[in-house]
């Protein structure tokens, strides 16, 4: 397998920094933190390798799920970053299909570079964002069937936002996850995603798909009434991140052409307290 690191040179812990949304927010109690971050820098590694490896992106993939399915079958791992995941499994439960449809994801990455549709960008979802959601709830003993539905919904828009952020760059790496039939609808070509600025086109589109992960979020937002504790704040976290996401794609005017529009800190946090007392700006 490839190594990582060799194009990655930031541990996992400075790495969740640069995020989006809070990966593991430093008010955590030390386990739980740490098993976020054993997660993290699990489906990190997975992702690097997916979309940096210079050798045989396929077979580095299967190297990962290989070794991964060695540990259950009680063969530790060893690479460093499968190790301490596999302190986290045991600790926490969290079974193999979980993790393996992250793989899986990328996998997909290596042959699917566009969608046809929402729905498809939606199957998609169900490997490259929902089983974080997954892992969130059982690293905190959380993990039930109806909890699960909801966390999808999340995790899927926060997955669309993260793509509606990231369309210029996407783009230049032959990846365009703007489904065509909304591409077509709004009369967006190819050239238009390659622009130094937003067409009213492009932004209308933007604008529409961001509605579009607005509403799956609040369809996910039960999750958080039926959580406690440091499980509501961490997942509490990752939700406000997406609202703090959503609100900074307005304020670019929905144009993510000349970079990735981010919401700072003092957003972020602002969207943290307004989940916490139940409104959404």
């Amino acid at each position: 397998m490839t190594d990582p690191t060799t194009h990655r040179d930031l541990d996992p812990t400075a790495q969740a920094g640069g995020e989006n949304f809070p990966v593991a927010m430093r008010i955590l109690p030390r386990e739980p933190r740490r098993h976020l971050m054993a997660v993290y820098g699990y489906a990190r590694m997975v992702d690097d390798l997916g979309d940096e490896s210079p050798g045989d992106r396929l077979a580095d993939l299967d190297a990962v799920e290989d070794e991964l399915r060695g540990h259950y079958a009680g063969h530790p791992a060893t690479d460093p970053v499968l190790r301490e995941l596999g302190r986290t499994v045991d600790a926490c439960g969290i079974p193999a299909d979980v993790l393996v449809r992250l793989v899986e994801a990328n996998r997909v990455d290596q042959v699917t570079t566009r969608y046809a549709t929402f729905d498809q960008l939606v199957d998609y979802c169900t490997l490259s964002a929902n089983p974080v959601g997954e892992l969130v709830l059982y690293v905190f003993g959380a993990h039930t069937a109806a909890r699960v539905v909801l966390s999808d919904r999340i995790c899927t828009a926060l997955q669309i936002v993260e793509h509606l952020q990231d369309v210029a760059e996407d783009h230049r790496a032959g990846r365009v996850y703007l489904p065509k039939e909304d591409l077509d609808r709004f009369g967006v070509a190819d050239a238009d995603l390659a622009a130094p600025r937003a067409s009213a086109a492009v932004r209308h589109l933007v604008e529409y798909e961001a509605e579009r992960a607005g509403a799956w979020l609040s369809a996910g937002e039960p999750l958080l009434g039926s959580l406690h504790g440091y499980a509501r704040l961490a997942v509490s976290g990752y939700y406000a991140g997406g609202r703090a996401a959503l609100a900074a794609l307005a304020r670019s005017g929905y144009d993510p052409l000349p970079g990735p529009p981010k919401a700072g800190k003092a957003a972020l946090v602002g969207a943290l307290v307004r989940t916490a007392l139940g409104r959404r700006a």
